[in-house]
């Protein structure tokens, strides 16, 4: 296989959110990335926007899906969401860590017991710890006693006993929740921002390479990739680097 293939092949490691408000937007660019991306992110934006057709699109064109929804309510609530959405056939689901045990293990109950019931492989259950826009000053504000990597630690560890799959962290708190929770525990780590790219709203945040060496499974990559003056060359620099480090 030579360089240029190698470099150009789509890697699941790498799921592109899709923080765009509408089905033709994401269209374009899902289309403009074409075999470059494999993994799509979406999240309420796009959701609340243009519904279920989006998981039906990229799904017909042969996409996985991450559907990060983050939810959040009494258990048999977010259980049965959970069972609506599996239905939809989305690979990976977010719920609240916050929403405590119960709500993560009916989470992890309902997609078992549909996909089951549909005969299909089950989404994973991601358990959403303290979004990367946090800094130790905005975790403050809202109540945050714990300095947060103690907390995200806390929550992780809760999640893993509660039965789900794995956790959305910042990549600051990968290594400490990978030496808790083992190799088989994912941790999909959003606030990634490559050399090349502006650090955004973001405050917890690493390069790619960096984010595999401290123990993330899976990259949630955004604006740098989709608001790029050229999306697939962005891609391709962003696949480089994972090839390279990971």
């Amino acid at each position: 296989m030579d360089e240029k293939e190698e470099v150009y092949t789509a890697d699941d490691r790498l799921i592109v959110a899709l923080d765009v408000d509408s089905f033709d937007k994401m269209k374009e660019l899902v289309d403009e990335l074409g075999d470059l991306v494999s993994y799509y992110k979406v999240g309420m934006e796009l959701y609340y926007s243009a519904g279920s057709e989006t998981i039906h699109y990229l799904k017909e064109h042969g996409k996985k899906v991450f559907l990060d929804l983050k939810l959040h309510d009494i258990p048999n609530t977010v259980g049965h969401s959970v069972a609506s959405v599996t239905r939809l056939g989305v690979n990976l689901i977010t719920v609240h860590a916050g929403g405590g045990r119960a709500m993560m293990q009916a989470a992890a109950r309902y997609a078992k017991i549909t996909a089951d019931e549909l005969g299909v492989e089950r989404p994973k259950i991601l358990a959403v710890t303290v979004l990367t826009s946090f800094d130790d000053q905005g975790w403050q504000e809202v109540g945050g006693h714990l300095p947060i990597q103690d907390h995200v630690l806390e929550l992780a560890q809760l999640a893993k006993d509660s039965g789900v799959d794995g956790v959305v962290a910042s990549p600051r708190e990968a290594s400490s929740i990978r030496k808790m929770a083992g190799n088989d525990f994912l941790i999909v780590t959003p606030g990634i921002r490559p050399s090349f790219a502006q650090t955004d709203d973001q405050k917890r945040i690493a390069t790619p390479s960096e984010a595999f060496k401290d123990g993330s499974s899976m990259l949630v990559i955004g604006r740098p990739i989709t608001q790029a003056i050229d999306p697939c060359a962005a891609a391709r620099l962003i696949l480089k680097e994972i090839k390279e480090n990971a």
